[in-house]
């Protein structure tokens, strides 16, 4: 958001309060995936873009856009990130300005929670004295079809002067902008665009624990029905949902509905309960395999490929091959990881050590676990040389795979 906006022509400060990411940042390191070094240099270089852990820069915004994290703490919405914004904004919050956060979060946190913490700190009055909307973020890392500024962007306001304002910012970055009557639409339309897919992918996962035993392939089923050209939308099996979105933000709704209505959401939360035992299915496949050859998963060496949440993405947070490594660990196994994508600086918190997928290190496995299909990957030696593979993407061919 921020390279983009100053690409765009804005004047953007980014300010951070981790120390280290603004140090990379003013160095033109850039750590997302999707915006290469060579443009964060380059708007550094125009005196368009300045990351800064000083709160004194915020000082006279006319926008300010809000992109923390909004985790689960013991199934719990943690907004403390958003309150800890509000305070810092609100000490420079000025006449006319407008403050939109982009993180997802319950229907009415912007109107409920962050506006009274935005009038308190500054002493002046939303709707009166200063602007407010909400605009999730969409974005899907490694996505060449959709990119970051091609992707409809839904914009709200607390008003019509503050989604005129907010509206007008968008449209300056993105090719399409999507006004709603108010952030509580905004806000609910991000939840259940990834409701959706938590509970299609659920279903499907669901599915694929069932269908071999009926003797049915799961892959070829879904082939099939995916010719259809109305009515359905594709989805398949995987060892568990990861990243930031699916694993938690269903939750956030599941948790508003409980809290406000006193009721459950079941579909989202026996969709999570389904996603979170994928990777005990996945290793009790891996047992079954080992167990038909004579072998047990303790003391046996076994190689997990792909450890992001994401096909071609770096992106480690929630990914299920944390949960697959563990179990495997706990039962005495022998682990090793293999994802070319994970950055250095995130080697310290893989509980596996990192290896390559080599041909010496495939052949030398009892065991190989394809997770995630990254395009790195050479599929043809790896069915070719592994004794055993669990191949969770269906990518893989060869007398020792099996699909899950």
């Amino acid at each position: 958001m921020a390279v983009r906006a100053a690409e765009a022509g804005h004047r953007v400060v980014g300010y951070d309060v981790d120390l280290d990411r603004v140090r990379r940042l003013t160095a033109g390191d850039s750590y997302v995936q999707d915006v290469p070094s060579s443009r964060l240099r380059a708007v550094l270089d125009a005196g368009a873009y300045a990351a800064t852990a000083d709160a004194a820069a915020l000082a006279g915004f006319d926008i300010a856009v809000i992109t923390v994290p909004t985790p689960l703490r013991d199934g719990v919405p943690d907004l403390s990130f958003i309150e800890a914004c509000a305070r810092t904004l609100g000490e420079h919050l000025r006449r006319g300005a407008a403050v939109v956060p982009e993180s997802t979060t319950w229907p009415g946190t912007t109107e409920e929670l962050l506006l009274p913490l935005l009038e308190e700190a500054s002493a002046l009055k939303a709707r009166v004295d200063f602007l407010a909307g909400f605009s999730p973020e969409r974005i899907a890392p490694g996505n060449k079809r959709w990119p970051f500024e091609t992707t409809p962007k839904l914009v709200s306001g607390i008003d019509a002067a503050s989604l005129d304002v907010i509206k007008g910012f968008y449209d300056s970055i993105f090719h399409t902008t999507v006004p709603v009557s108010g952030p509580k639409v905004a806000e609910l339309a991000k939840l259940i665009e990834n409701t959706f897919r938590l509970v299609n992918i659920s279903m499907i996962n669901e599915l694929a624990t069932l269908t071999g035993r009926l003797g049915v392939n799961i892959w070829e089923a879904i082939d099939a029905a995916a010719t259809k050209p109305f009515g359905f939308t594709r989805f398949t099996p995987g060892p568990g949902v990861g990243g930031h979105c699916l694993p938690v933000d269903p939750l956030f709704l599941a948790w508003k509905i409980r809290e406000e209505l006193g009721v459950p959401f079941r579909f989202a939360e026996l969709a999570h309960d389904v996603n979170r035992r994928m990777p005990d299915y996945v290793v009790r496949r891996v047992a079954q395999a080992l167990d038909q050859r004579g072998k047990t998963l303790s003391g046996s060496r076994i190689l997990l490929l792909g450890l992001t949440y994401k096909i071609n993405a770096t992106d480690l947070r929630e990914s299920p091959s944390t949960r697959v490594a563990e179990l495997l660990i706990n039962q005495g196994a022998q682990v090793r990881g293999a994802d070319p994508n994970v950055p250095d600086a995130d080697h310290a918190s893989l509980n596996v050590p990192l290896v390559n997928a080599s041909e010496e290190e495939i052949t030398a496995s009892d065991a190989v676990v394809l997770l995630m299909d990254h395009a790195t990957f050479d599929l043809p030696m790896i069915g070719k040389h592994a004794p055993y593979v669990l191949d969770c993407r269906n990518r893989l061919s060869g007398p020792h795979v099996e699909t899950l």
